[in-house]
C-alpha cells in the first residue's frame, strides 16, 4: 500500500476532562473593550472542536474586557465593590459565549457562584459534574463568588473540584516566556516548567494563589495561544505550541 493511500489516524486528546480558562480580553478581538462577536464565534468553534474529541469541558472566562476590579480599586473605589462588579462582568461574558455555543448546536450551562436564578443556575458541584458527564459545556461564572480572588484562582479551584486532568490557559502568546516577548525579543520560551519554577521566577502566568492551588491538587497547567486557529485542539492533543507546568 502506498503512503498516499494510507489513512491518517486523527490526533486524540491527552485529557478526558479539562478546565479552559479564557481571559475577558480574548473576547475583545481588535477592539479596546467590550465583546467582539466574530471573535466569540471563533472561540465557540474552537470549543466545539475540542468537545468533538470526546473531552468533557468546563470554562472560566474573565471579565477584564468589561470591568477590571484592580484598576478601579486603584482609582479610589473600594476593592470589594470593584471585585463584585468584575464578577458581574464575567457573567455577561459567560452568557455571550453560551449563546455562541448554542447557536452552533453545543449544549451549554452557565453556573454562577453568585445566585441569579433568573438568568443562570447556581453553582453546585454535583450538578456541574452531572452536566459535564452528560456532555454539556459548563461555564463557571462570577469567579469564586468572593472578592480578592481572581478568575485565575477561580479556574484553579473549579479544575480541582471537577477532578480535571488539566487546566488550559489561553493567552495571546504561544506559551510561557521569561519576559513579555512583545517587549523583549530576547525573552526565553519554555516548553516545560515546574510550579516551583513559576513561583520562584515570578513568571506572570497566573497569580500565585492559582499556581499554589493547582500544585496542591496536582492539576497540570497547559499555556497555549487562544488566538491561533486550532489552538485549543492543539493544546489538548499536544500537536500545537504550548508550555506545560507540572511537577512531572
Amino acid at each position: 500500500m502506498s503512503k498516499a493511500s494510507q489513512s491518517t489516524e486523527p490526533a486524540k486528546s491527552k485529557y478526558k476532562r479539562v478546565l479552559l480558562k479564557i481571559s475577558g480580553e480574548a473576547l475583545m478581538g481588535p477592539g479596546q473593550y467590550g465583546i467582539d462577536h466574530e471573535t466569540v464565534d471563533r472561540i465557540a468553534g474552537e470549543v466545539r472542536d475540542a468537545k468533538e474529541l470526546g473531552v468533557q469541558l468546563g470554562l472560566v472566562i474573565g471579565g477584564g474586557n468589561i470591568f477590571r476590579g484592580m484598576s478601579s480599586e486603584a482609582q479610589g473605589m473600594e476593592r470589594a465593590s470593584a471585585d463584585y462588579m468584575g464578577m458581574l462582568a464575567t457573567v455577561m461574558n459567560a452568557l455571550a459565549v453560551q449563546n455562541a455555543l448554542e447557536r452552533i448546536g453545543v449544549y451549554t450551562r452557565v453556573l454562577s457562584a453568585i445566585e441569579m436564578t433568573a438568568i443562570c443556575e447556581p453553582y453546585i458541584r454535583r450538578r456541574a459534574l452531572r452536566h459535564m458527564q452528560k456532555g454539556r459545556i459548563v461555564i463557571f461564572a462570577a469567579g469564586t463568588g468572593n472578592p480578592f480572588f481572581t478568575t485565575d484562582t477561580a479556574a484553579a479551584l473549579r479544575s480541582a473540584e471537577m477532578g480535571c486532568d488539566a487546566l488550559l490557559k489561553g493567552t495571546q502568546v504561544d506559551g510561557v516566556y521569561s519576559a513579555d516577548p512583545k517587549l523583549d525579543p530576547s525573552a526565553e520560551r519554555f516548553e516545560h516548567l515546574t510550579y516551583h519554577e513559576v513561583l520562584m521566577r515570578d513568571l506572570q502566568v497566573m497569580d500565585q494563589a492559582a499556581i499554589s492551588l493547582t500544585r496542591e491538587s496536582g492539576v497540570p497547567i497547559v499555556v497555549f495561544p487562544i488566538g491561533e486557529p486550532g489552538g485549543v485542539v492543539g493544546a489538548l492533543t499536544g500537536t500545537g505550541p504550548s508550555t506545560i507546568i507540572s511537577d512531572q
